[in-house]
């Protein structure tokens, strides 16, 4: 699942902290050439109705990671040509046009042009757009279509680096790749601003907390588990806008510490529609099919495929290195007048014009990690919402 906030910015030291996945294109420089400022000037935020009587949908879903990084490689199976596209962690509608940019040159080398895609969400729709743009006839066979597919549960945000691989496997070749998925995608997504429905915007996002510094909590020594690879600072920082501070008392969350940061949101409903119907529009095929083995694959009259399952290629292709990260999102009633993100004691708020969404992200990048459990837990989703409650004065 997309859009589960990278706290590993957030766990950064206090002068380099930043709300994760901070926006490509709003930089010009690296951060490391430019202070944070300071703002001492009065802040105002319109007020979020933040109960839990607006509650209107619990949802979970798995994020699938790979410890080794996404798989984006062909495979013959078969007489099929089998190249997959799966693995992207909580990156996948962040890396999706790039990851399939590569996908679908791998699977056009072949020569045919008719090809399958295998799925229906972040992954198989940004792979069958660029395969019709190459020139490809497609169909798409997926069991469930949006918003009934796991990409639909993602929080939205663009956290290209999001348990995207441990940091053992962050070689110079991997690093080179993830750079190019996260940089095609940045350029794809600024020709889909202003569109209606707003399937991409930017939004404000702000870190707050009750002490000074409170971003910068050192790994300890005795967690001796994988890192997980932080790739942003690193090889797009120049694309990262700087942040700004604010000053206790300068705002209407009182004494508390605040930090804002730019970010760019998918309001994933809006988007996966417009995704959907771009493709239908192009010519392109939906067939509602299901897939137990990779051998029932051989009666499709296609003889190039796409895999883009997600978490789904762990049963489907027997692959147990997809690792299930649960995330849960609390939805509520959606506020026009809130267009501003939060994130305090580890929850995530994002203010979606689908339904805003409140999210539990934990202390680190493990908090789910190797649970595949999907039941909804409502005592967790209160937890969110009053905790952002908690940061508003009693009317």
């Amino acid at each position: 699942m997309q859009g589960q906030l990278d706290r590993r910015r957030l766990l950064a030291g206090a002068g380099a902290a930043l709300l994760v996945a901070a926006v490509e294109g709003c930089g010009v420089q690296a951060l490391g050439a430019r202070p944070q400022s300071l703002r001492k000037s009065s802040l105002k935020l319109a007020r979020l109705r933040a109960t839990t009587d607006r509650i209107t949908q619990i949802t979970v879903c798995t994020r699938p990671f790979r410890a080794q990084g996404p798989r984006v490689e062909a495979e013959q199976i078969g007489q099929k040509t089998i190249v997959h596209n799966y693995g992207h962690g909580g990156s996948g509608w962040s890396l999706s046009w790039g990851s399939s940019a590569i996908a679908v040159q791998k699977a056009m080398a072949v020569g045919e042009r008719e090809v399958a895609v295998i799925g229906c969400g972040a992954m198989g729709l940004t792979s069958a757009l660029l395969l019709q743009r190459a020139g490809a006839r497609v169909t798409i066979y997926a069991k469930d279509l949006p918003p009934n597919v796991r990409s639909s549960l993602a929080s939205g945000l663009w956290t290209p680096d999001s348990r995207i691989c441990f940091e053992e496997h962050a070689t110079p070749q991997f690093k080179q790749m993830w750079e190019n998925m996260a940089r095609q995608s940045f350029r794809t997504y600024q020709n889909l601003l202003g569109l209606p429905g707003n399937p991409v915007e930017f939004i404000d996002n702000y870190f707050v907390s009750d002490e000074p510094n409170d971003a910068s909590r050192p790994r300890l020594a005795a967690d001796t588990r994988p890192r997980f690879a932080e790739l942003q600072r690193e090889l797009i920082a120049d694309l990262i806008p700087r942040s700004e501070e604010f000053v206790p008392g300068s705002h209407e969350f009182g004494a508390r510490y605040l930090r804002r940061n730019t970010m760019m949101m998918f309001n994933i409903t809006a988007y996966a529609h417009l995704l959907i119907s771009d493709f239908l529009a192009a010519g392109g095929k939906i067939e509602i099919a299901e897939f137990h083995a990779p051998g029932e694959l051989a009666k499709l009259r296609e003889k190039v495929l796409i895999n883009a399952t997600g978490f789904g290629a762990r049963a489907l292709f027997g692959d147990e290195s997809v690792i299930p990260v649960r995330g849960q999102l609390a939805r509520t009633i959606p506020e026009p007048d809130v267009g501003y993100g939060l994130f305090y004691k580890r929850v995530s708020f994002v203010p979606r014009r689908d339904g805003l969404v409140f999210q539990v992200v934990g202390d680190d990048d493990y908090y789910g990690f190797d649970d595949d459990s999907t039941a909804p837990n409502r005592a967790e989703a209160e937890l969110a919402v009053n905790t952002i409650a908690g940061l508003y004065p009693a009317a």
